[in-house]
């Protein structure tokens, strides 16, 4: 898989700068495809956030070098990006549980190793793709920042769906003028917990419309044209969007030709008279990668 092989690429060009400015402009050209792209990939494939990682792996190697002797505090904490040794030292203790000073005497220290990026492909649901081109349209709705939920059903979202009147519903029905004539979900800036199902996102439940009118209350997300990988799914509800979802960052992207670009990843269903044969898309926006 070229993606995965370049990625440890970058991966290994972040190793090397670790004593040093990390240029992101240079990671995203070694991994051959944006600095956002590779910063949402990692974050899925790692379950942590790329500045995360670059801080454990810093105080990590601080450890070893505290370790092995012959360099002040200070030393350490200015060659791994630290202003003064106390910023250092809380950072350090708050990672490790002991103070720097404490390191070289002990016959224990705590270490977090490199990644490497390797790709299992597991068995289980039937996914189908497309890769679609779109004009650009509005999400119209109720949009709310709400926790970041995995599994199950997310309690906020809930509420959101109680919240919406017969009367907007109504008035929401009668906005959808494209092929999707039911109610979709929208999810969008999201913070960096995500894959560790921590923080945020902002979410948005209504319709997809074209029109060109005064929305009144509601919240209107413009989504410019471009390029969307539509994955279809059918299966117990919510247990096959959500594995849909999963499948889609762990598999499809790192072993595709397209990247994540920063927009709202879209999900909607259908046919819920049968629980366990519930009908589901979902639409991620992306672009092909250059090559």
């Amino acid at each position: 898989m070229d993606m995965l092989k370049d990625m440890n690429e970058a991966l290994r060009y972040i190793e090397e700068q670790l004593d040093a400015d990390i240029d992101f402009e240079e990671v995203a050209t070694i991994a051959g495809v944006s600095e956002y792209h590779f910063r949402k990939l990692f974050s899925y494939l790692s379950g942590m956030s790329l500045s995360s990682y670059i801080r454990n792996r810093r105080l990590s190697q601080a450890a070893f070098d505290l370790h092995q002797g012959g360099e002040r505090v200070l030393d350490v904490a200015v060659k791994y990006g630290y202003d003064s040794a106390d910023g250092f030292s809380r950072a350090f203790r708050d990672w490790s549980g002991m103070n720097p000073s404490e390191v070289k005497n002990s016959d224990s220290f705590k270490v977090f190793p490199k990644l490497t990026f390797q790709l299992t492909v597991q068995g289980g649901i039937d996914m189908e793709y497309r890769i679609v081109e779109k004009a650009p349209f509005k999400l119209v709705g109720i949009k709310k920042r709400v926790p970041i939920v995995f599994q199950g059903e997310n309690p906020e979202i809930m509420k959101m769906v109680q919240s919406i009147t017969p009367e907007q519903r109504e008035q929401l029905q009668q906005l959808r003028n494209t092929e999707v004539k039911t109610v979709v979900n929208a999810s969008f800036n999201f913070d960096e917990g995500r894959n560790m199902e921590k923080g945020q996102l902002d979410h948005l439940i209504g319709s997809i419309t074209t029109k060109d009118r005064d929305f009144g209350n509601f919240d209107v997300v413009e989504v410019p044209a471009g390029s969307w990988a539509v994955f279809s799914s059918e299966g117990p509800f919510p247990e096959t969007l959500q594995q849909t979802w999963a499948k889609i960052f762990s598999e499809w992207l790192p072993s595709s030709h397209y990247e994540l670009v920063d927009g709202p990843e879209i999900s909607f269903n259908d046919g819920f008279s049968n629980p366990q044969k519930v009908y589901s898309e979902i639409w991620v926006p992306v672009k092909e990668m250059k090559k």
